[in-house]
């Protein structure tokens, strides 16, 4: 609430003092020489701070939206110690920023409400997954603003409603196509894409974290790997066992001695190989159709669900903080479920 105080100088010049108190906010203060002038500034800011068009900081009218995410692409991208960035990550988000900037790079960070991020978020015409990532994108880097730099005290992209999202995609092979692509894998003319197809469907490891691994990382004894770069930021220890274990033991044996890749690229072994075309034309041998590799995790998790896996279980394997990313899952542990209650029943009432 706002508050005014008559101030009179030795010089008996009059003065009216007003504060502006919200909780959640920095106090706001000002003067006049009318209390008439006091009392609408009193009124206005507080308006204006509940919705949300007023930024509390001086520095949110020094610095334009091109600014922060100028800043925000050379600073923070490619230099946080929280989570690093891959180069492809952060090539996606400087794109979908300079679209930001190119929308309203020129405005003041004061300038800036939740109705006019709103206003283009309405007009895009993308898939609403997309647009949810530009959405993201932007709301992460006022996020930095407010709370590294200090250039504001309040994010307003929080407050756009993201465009509603399809479910996610679960698309998984049943024992026909499995055994289909793995016969198509082994016949393939790349030596290494049915040891790395077993690997992902066996481990439930992303694609980049697959081909990422390296020697030093990897224990052939024991039976696990350690992800040091990760979607989430973590490292991850992973779990190599049974048939997949096997036949990462034997490509062991022929290691090359270049490079600590374990796929290393023919031309360069310091970069992965690029199993796309051996992948895509195995798919097509085995007449498997709306299949990506990035399929063959939704596989894994897809596979654990069936065979009694929780979602707690299956995040873990996966490598997601929380149990949002796979409840699209929990429909395919129904069985284990039903067996779960009847357990429980049975010993609470008796058989």
């Amino acid at each position: 609430m706002a508050s005014v105080n008559k101030h009179t100088s030795q010089e008996g010049k009059t003065t009216y003092r007003v504060r502006v108190r919200l909780k959640g906010y920095p106090i706001q203060t000002a003067s006049f020489d009318r209390l008439t002038d006091a009392k609408k500034w009193a009124a206005s800011t507080e308006s204006a701070i509940r919705e949300g068009r007023h930024f509390k900081t001086a520095e949110a009218k020094k610095h334009t939206v091109s600014e922060m995410i100028e800043r925000y692409c050379t600073d923070y991208l490619p230099n946080n110690k929280d989570k690093k960035y891959s180069l492809k990550e952060q090539k996606e988000r400087k794109s979908k920023l300079e679209w930001w900037s190119k929308k309203i790079g020129h405005c003041l960070l004061a300038d800036i409400t939740p109705q006019l991020i709103d206003e283009h978020i309405s007009k895009m015409t993308q898939a609403h997954a997309t647009v949810d990532k530009y959405l993201k994108n932007l709301s992460h880097v006022f996020t930095i603003a407010v709370n590294k730099w200090g250039w504001l005290t309040e994010n307003p992209a929080k407050k756009v409603n993201s465009p509603e999202l399809p479910d996610g995609r679960v698309r998984f092979l049943d024992d026909d196509e499995r055994t289909r692509l793995l016969q198509a894998c082994k016949e393939s003319n790349n030596n290494w894409l049915y040891l790395c197809v077993t690997l992902a469907l066996s481990t439930g490891m992303r694609q980049g974290e697959l081909m990422g691994l390296k020697w030093p990382d990897v224990n052939t004894k024991d039976g696990f790997a350690i992800l040091h770069k990760t979607k989430n930021g973590e490292k991850r220890r992973v779990a190599i066992v049974g048939y997949a274990l096997e036949l990462l033991q034997e490509h062991c044996k022929v290691r090359r001695l270049d490079t600590k890749l374990l796929f290393p690229g023919k031309l360069n072994p310091d970069k992965p190989i690029d199993l796309r075309k051996s992948f895509e034309t195995a798919l097509k041998r085995a007449e498997i159709t709306d299949f990506h590799w990035h399929d063959l995790r939704h596989c894994t998790a897809s596979y654990l669900a069936m065979n009694g896996a929780s979602l707690a279980e299956i995040a873990e394997v996966l490598g997601h903080k929380t149990l949002s990313m796979v409840k699209r899952y929990a429909h395919l542990s129904d069985g284990h479920l039903s067996t779960v209650v009847e357990s429980m029943n049975a010993k609470i009432f008796g058989a």
